[in-house]
């Protein structure tokens, strides 16, 4: 079979999700809106939804030529799939709260799933697949959302300005007990029946606040997830703002729920998502309390290097992925090297890649093969790029 060998234009599907807005992509986009929410635009060869080149699964296209459109490296370090997933989130409500696993956890879950015989559609079903997934978000739009355990003893300070004196056995946990063991202890609670009465009381004094306190985006959550255990839980939780161009990595065990905002999103190419509240989707408490990293620390924020006027390169660590933002203007070409499978998506304007007559316009993205040479990018407007991440040297 000849190598695939040229950019491939991508059709590419939306996925409804209840968390979605109607307006921000068809607005982002240019298109017409469908009168329901569209939340993730997926570009990639997941299974569960592949892009496609003139009909045909980006998935069955590697299948049939992993060496030319992987690369031998890339097919070598992950098998013939290609390792990241890329997706543009508009979020007009939050998301689920959730975390990822590790490798380890996700092929052993993936793995006992499968052998009790549970198919892969089913709503019960956790683990979709045996691969981790980390992620990282770059920030199209101002994007905020819950990232990773606040330090114990601040999070004290924020329940007490509920005053709420039921809260005095969580609030004297959080200072007194080790750090992980005290997130532990009233993270549980939080999921214990016991605990209801309690949820209703915090979740009536949240509604009160405005944004004073550091509780206003708590408040948020509770209007629009109420009655959720979630809604408490996310109290432990960092509120992080990204401005236009930051990008929040997050690794595997790290709770986390966005909840507004347009991003490009990369991640492994995996769907493996444990959630404990604020969705209708399932949920597994058990499963994810065994995931989860209690361990308290600042959010991960992934710095842009500029190596080239016009280019943004963002690194974090993960090896299935990396990803560029190009600020394109006429008469300032770039170029994409070859000898990776690369995904290169349209945001705003227009992109052109090569010679040829291969035009992105908004929400329009490619498939470059491994095989295809050294690519020009030119146009004005701002595009994104994915590849896997290179290997240290």
């Amino acid at each position: 079979m000849p190598q695939i060998a040229a950019p491939m234009r991508l059709a590419t599907a939306v996925r409804p999700y209840d968390w979605g807005s109607v307006t921000a992509l068809p607005e982002l986009f240019g298109t017409e809106p469908t009168g329901r929410p569209q939340a993730e635009l997926w570009m990639g060869a997941h299974p569960g939804d592949p892009s496609s080149v003139d009909g045909v699964p980006l998935d069955q296209i590697i299948a049939r030529d992993p060496a030319g459109t992987l690369g031998e490296r890339v097919a070598a370090r992950f098998g013939p799939v290609l390792p990241y997933l890329l997706k543009v989130l508009a979020i007009e409500r939050p998301l689920s709260l959730q975390v990822h696993p590790t490798s380890a956890q996700a092929a052993a879950g993936f793995a006992e799933e499968s052998a009790r015989g549970v198919p892969l559609d089913d709503f019960a079903r956790t683990y979709k697949d045996a691969s981790h997934k980390p992620e990282m978000v770059c920030a199209i739009t101002p994007f905020h959302g819950l990232c990773g355990f606040r330090e114990p003893a601040a999070t004290a300070a924020l329940l007490e300005r509920l005053g709420l004196p039921d809260l005095r056995p969580w609030i004297d946990t959080l200072r007194t007990q080790e750090p992980g063991a005290a997130l532990r202890t009233v993270f549980a609670s939080i999921f214990d029946d016991a605990s209801r009465p309690l949820l209703a009381q915090v979740e009536q004094a949240l509604l009160g606040q405005e944004g004073g306190d550091g509780l206003g985006v708590y408040a948020g959550i509770a209007r629009a997830c109420p009655g959720d255990p979630g809604v408490v839980a996310a109290l432990l939780l960092h509120h992080v703002n990204l401005l236009p161009g930051e990008a929040l990595y997050l690794g595997a065990g790290v709770p986390h729920a966005y909840l507004g905002g347009i991003g490009v999103e990369i991640m492994a190419n995996s769907d493996n998502v444990l959630r404990c509240g604020l969705t209708t989707k399932h949920i597994d408490v058990p499963e994810l309390m065994r995931v989860v990293d209690f361990t308290p620390g600042d959010p991960f924020l992934v710095r842009s290097e500029r190596d080239v006027p016009g280019e943004h390169h963002y690194r974090p660590p993960a090896p299935e992925f990396a990803l560029t933002r190009y600020d394109l203007s006429e008469g300032s070409p770039h170029t994409i090297p070859g000898g990776d499978p690369q995904i290169v998506v349209c945001i705003e304007g227009e992109a052109r890649l090569g010679t040829g007559s291969l035009t992105l316009r908004p929400g329009e993205s490619a498939f470059i093969p491994a095989a295809a040479p050294t690519t020009s990018l030119t146009g004005k407007g701002t595009t994104y790029r994915a590849l896997p991440s290179s290997p240290p040297s």
